[in-house]
């Protein structure tokens, strides 16, 4: 009985180290991204200038004026494109790519590491070489078009093609995480069910969509959860490749991150800023439940 006693109090010990190890990070995480976020929410309720001394409290005003803000829709009209498109054609190419890179046997880590580099790369030194890429006469784009025999295309400069040009390379720079997050999930499916299926008589069209899809569907949740919320909170590519990174021409590529960032360090009205802030924040985390709604399925391995 002693004994018994004695092993639950250093148990009750270990549980009393472990909480104290968690809360350290625990209270820095709360510092760093609970107290900003209810902080800026506090602002978004008041008439907040950079350059003015006093912040008076205007309630819901700062919300009315975004909502009449005919460039706030058309921002955020702009970034439900970027994730409505970009996300299932990245989630297409990266599973597509991984299933190929998952059936071959040769140089694996060098095809691996081949797709992966982009991820790893800075997205300013990205998006100006993509810029620079698509320029008139000098691009590579335009300089094969011209070789073709095609007229040129002001991929930047024109608001129809802007905005997909810029989410071309956004998908060609995070493709590489998908496709290590999809490799990852399909070595972790068991061989004995794609054996069994092909003993069955399966082709291979019945085992991608009776074994593979579903079995991989917790990296398709997570996949498709944290490339909507990237997606939806787009900014330094647009700013780097966008007409003088305001979103031009004509706002036709403008997100409602920069917008937000134009709002606060052009006009420093950080009172409409926090108030698209919040909003934004509200979209992103209703998205997000949806979407665990709508994509869990039930598993078993």
């Amino acid at each position: 009985m002693l004994r018994r006693q004695k092993r639950l109090t250093l148990r009750q010990q270990q549980e009393r180290w472990a909480f104290a190890f968690m809360g350290i990070p625990l209270l820095f995480f709360a510092f760093i991204r609970f107290y900003p976020a209810l902080y800026a929410f506090n602002i978004s309720l008041r008439n907040w200038s950079m350059l003015a001394a006093e912040r008076p409290f205007v309630g819901l005003q700062n919300y009315r004026d975004i909502f009449a803000d005919e460039v706030f829709w058309i921002a955020l009209k702009n970034t439900f494109t970027y994730a409505l498109v970009g996300v299932p054609l990245q989630i297409i190419i990266g599973l597509g790519i991984a299933l190929m890179l998952y059936n071959i046997k040769r140089l694996v880590p060098f095809f691996r590491a081949l797709y992966f580099v982009p991820y790893v790369t800075s997205v300013v030194a990205v998006a100006w070489v993509w810029r620079f890429m698509y320029q008139p006469h000098i691009g590579i784009f335009n300089r094969i078009l011209l070789d073709l025999g095609f007229e040129q295309i002001q991929f930047l400069r024109n608001p129809d093609t802007a905005l997909f040009s810029i989410l071309a390379m956004i998908i060609w720079h995070g493709v590489g995480f998908q496709i290590v997050l999809f490799l990852a999930g399909l070595e972790m499916i068991p061989d004995t069910f794609y054996e069994a299926a092909q003993i069955d008589g399966a082709n291979s069209r019945q085992i991608f969509f009776r074994i593979t899809l579903p079995l991989l569907n917790p990296t398709i949740v997570f996949v498709v959860v944290m490339s909507s919320i990237r997606y939806l909170q787009v900014f330094s590519e647009v700013m780097n490749m966008s007409n003088e990174g305001l979103g031009g021409p004509l706002n036709s590529t403008i997100s409602t991150v920069l917008h937000i960032y134009r709002t606060a360090f052009h006009r420093f009205d950080m009172g409409r800023a926090s108030a698209m802030t919040v909003v934004l924040f509200v979209i992103v985390l209703v998205i997000t439940m949806i979407q665990m709604k709508l994509v869990t399925r039930k598993f078993e391995y």
